[in-house]
């Protein structure tokens, strides 16, 4: 099958699993081409696997110290090159387009009448999943951003729903679990300063914090250990650390929940989906959530005992069948599997 994939560059977690999920059907045989935006190539870090690739302008979501700026995210808004995009794109035999939150190619796709299949955690939202609220803005541009015409939504939970479990990267299932140091924590915080981040944790040196996040080189500073991007680096001190605190996206909490680590998040105002994670990850007992930088919480979820492994099925495999099965509306036969699976492997 001739697939054509795209990739929404913004965050981390939409490469993290679009590898695992491109990697899966490129071994299976098909011919996968792939369109990366939202982020310039410059920027982009270990991308190789999704050769070969193009990278579009796309659209940017701008956010300020924790929250989502939508007046600069729409003065920056580019419908021009957008729709140049779209109508340029070569898609001469593409039988399929899979979407990961990606709005040109989910735009070719309803522009050239391709069957297309949105894939990621952004596409369990149209099922009966916990929500928060919001406004009509945040809801139509979480619904309506890069919609697909088939779904292949993830959660960290079914909830009853025909939904995939996450993502795990192959490095997590290969890997033996590795002595955990009680006293070190991860964190990865993006969207905030760094200078707020240290305000944050200075207080509490008892504790090895890696930070991540607006990071450009390593270096110490007493309790506080700064980690430039490492996806290498990253998962050893995830596998390594007794807790995670991070925002309230969807794959690092994943990752997090599969291999058995402890959660604080801290979703990002104004966005919708990180203010829905936050409220699922309490409703599912699976952590703890903040809604800023309060040191209060942070003390008590650092006394909190450690997790256990979710230890998640490999939905990859999954979703590679369902999607080559070419039984696209027959969703729950494979998730189904999927999560018998992750019962089978050891949920709790």
């Amino acid at each position: 099958m001739k697939i054509l994939f795209g990739v929404q560059g913004t965050g981390n977690g939409h490469i993290s699993r679009s590898r695992e999920l491109v990697k899966k059907l490129k071994q299976d045989g098909h011919d996968v081409q792939v369109i990366i935006s939202g982020r310039k190539e410059e920027e982009l870090r270990e991308i190789e696997v999704f050769t070969p690739y193009k990278v579009l302008k796309g659209f940017t979501l701008v956010t300020r110290r924790g929250r989502m700026n939508y007046i600069e995210t729409l003065f920056q808004l580019d419908f021009v090159s957008l729709w140049a995009d779209v109508l340029t794109l070569d898609t001469d035999g593409v039988d399929l387009v899979i979407t990961d939150f990606e709005p040109v190619t989910s735009m070719v796709a309803r522009v050239k009448g391709i069957d297309s299949v949105g894939f990621g955690h952004q596409y369990a939202f149209p099922f009966h999943i916990p929500m928060e609220r919001g406004n009509l803005l945040e809801k139509y541009t979480l619904l309506n951003f890069a919609p697909a015409r088939y779904n292949a939504g993830l959660h960290w939970s079914h909830f009853d729903q025909p939904i995939f479990p996450p993502v795990i990267p192959e490095t997590l299932y290969r890997t033996a679990r590795l002595v955990e140091d009680s006293q070190k924590i991860l964190v990865y915080l993006p969207f905030e300063e760094v200078e707020d981040i240290v305000a944050f944790l200075s207080p509490f040196d008892a504790y090895r914090f890696f930070i991540y996040g607006k990071v450009t080189e390593d270096r110490d500073d007493g309790h506080l250990s700064f980690r430039s991007y490492s996806r290498e680096g990253f998962l050893r001190d995830l596998m390594e650390c007794a807790g995670v605190v991070c925002n309230a996206g969807f794959e690092l909490p994943g990752e997090a929940l599969h291999i058995g680590k402890k959660l604080l998040l801290r979703p990002l105002d104004g966005q919708i989906e990180q203010e829905s994670n936050a409220l699922a990850m309490v409703e599912l007992d699976y952590g703890m959530a903040m809604h800023y930088l309060d040191g209060d919480i942070l003390r008590e979820w650092l006394l909190r005992p450690p997790g256990k492994p979710l230890n998640y099925a490999r939905s990859v495999d999954y979703i590679a069948e369902w999607i080559a099965s070419g039984r696209w509306d027959d969703l729950r036969t494979f998730t189904d599997a999927a999560w018998n699976d992750h019962r089978s492997a050891g949920e709790v």
